[in-house]
Order: structure tokens, then C-alpha cells, then sequence
């Protein structure tokens, strides 16, 4: 598993680690169930459950990215990812099972992740989340305050104005 597709999410992400090593296999994972190699639009979805070196190794291996729409954060902290093939409607979800559960025989955890049965260090299930809709446009709105400009659905309405959420006074009363 060190070969070709190793390399090239080492070169997007920077270094060798357990969790690119993490992203790495569950890349091949998906490309095996779901049939499909690198996404040119979305025809792959990703919806990461973390913000960790994992992803790197999706973005790089399935062209999964955030720009593109095709990957999204839904944010849980667990070692967790959600994979959709839009053409085909097939969908799992794979989390890596803590690292400090995993025996890895005395290989080294990058060799074991890449290498070993998979059930040994991820479980694989039913997708938890509903296959999220195709990116689209939207309107940009200015901010009252700032100037400055956000789509129109991260846009609040205060005291009459269109503000963005950063210049959103927001009201809690602690519910």
C-alpha cells in the first residue's frame, strides 16, 4: 500500500502519519465498494465527521474537496467518514476504531492501518446522514455593517439590516 497513491497523499498532505494513513484506507475503501476513482465533480460525496489528517488523504486520493461541494464537514471529533456515489445511490460509513484498541502485531500503525484485515482497525455501516444535495449558486448579499459580502444564507437580519454572521449581535438567553 506504500506505493503510488501513498506518495501522492503524503505530497498533498506533507508528511507520513497514522491518520493520513487513516484517510489512505478509507479512500481505497470507497473506491472498492463504490466503484468509482476520483471525483471530477461530485459524483462522490464525503461527509467527514472530523477535521483531522485523515481527510487530506481523501482529498488527494477521491478529489474530494470543499470548493467543489463534495466534501463536508459535519463536525463530531470521531474518526469517521460517510461515502455516497451519486450515479448509483450506494452509500457506507466507516469509522477507525481508537488507536490505542488497535493491536497492530508489532508492525509499525502506518504499515497496519494500510495492510491489515480491515475490520481489524475500522467498522463499516449504514451512512448516518441523508445524501447531502449538489452544491449551488448563491446570491451574495452586503453586509450593512462591514461592506463586505456572504451568501445569502449565512446572512442575518438586525434591527432592519442585512448583516453577516460576523457582525451578528446574536440574542441567547441561555436556552
Amino acid at each position: 500500500m506504500r506505493g503510488e497513491l501513498w506518495n501522492k497523499a503524503v505530497a498533498f498532505h506533507g508528511h507520513e502519519c497514522g491518520g493520513l494513513a487513516i484517510g489512505v484506507r478509507v479512500s481505497m475503501e470507497a473506491i472498492k465498494r463504490l466503484n468509482i476513482q476520483f471525483s471530477e465533480d461530485e459524483e462522490l460525496v464525503c461527509v467527514t465527521e472530523n477535521d483531522a489528517c485523515g481527510v487530506d488523504g481523501v482529498q488527494a486520493l477521491l478529489g474530494c474537496t470543499m470548493g467543489k461541494g463534495n466534501l463536508i464537514y459535519h463536525g463530531t471529533g470521531k474518526m469517521a467518514f460517510n461515502f455516497y456515489n451519486r450515479t448509483t445511490g450506494e452509500s457506507f460509513r466507516i469509522i477507525a476504531k481508537p488507536k490505542e484498541l488497535v493491536d497492530s502485531k508489532g508492525m509499525p500503525y502506518i504499515d497496519y492501518v494500510l495492510t491489515c484485515p480491515l475490520e481489524e482497525v475500522f467498522e463499516v455501516m449504514e451512512t448516518r446522514y441523508e445524501l447531502p444535495e449538489p452544491a449551488r449558486g448563491l446570491n451574495t448579499v452586503i453586509c450593512e455593517i462591514c461592506g463586505e459580502g456572504a451568501p445569502e444564507t449565512k446572512m442575518r437580519i438586525q434591527n432592519g439590516k442585512h448583516v453577516c454572521l460576523e457582525c451578528f449581535d446574536d440574542y441567547n438567553r441561555g436556552w
